[in-house]
């Protein structure tokens, strides 16, 4: 099975991917990446994704920072 029709596996995540799935069903488009995959978003979506979890990922260490 190649890469492109390979199953998502919600089990087996990393947490960087874990973080991304998440955020996608924030914005309403883990429904769509479910059935079509990634490569159904634009642009606009994917980026936005990014821009959360760099923004997820930094306030994570600032609380660890405090702690």
């Amino acid at each position: 099975m190649s890469k492109k029709e390979k199953k998502i596996d919600l089990e087996n995540l990393t947490p960087e991917e874990e973080l991304k799935y998440e955020i996608a069903e924030e914005l309403g488009l883990l429904e769509r990446v479910m059935e079509n995959g990634w490569k159904s978003l634009s642009a606009k979506e994917t980026g936005r994704i990014g821009g959360l979890m760099t923004k997820r990922k930094k306030q994570m260490r600032a609380e660890a920072m405090e702690q």
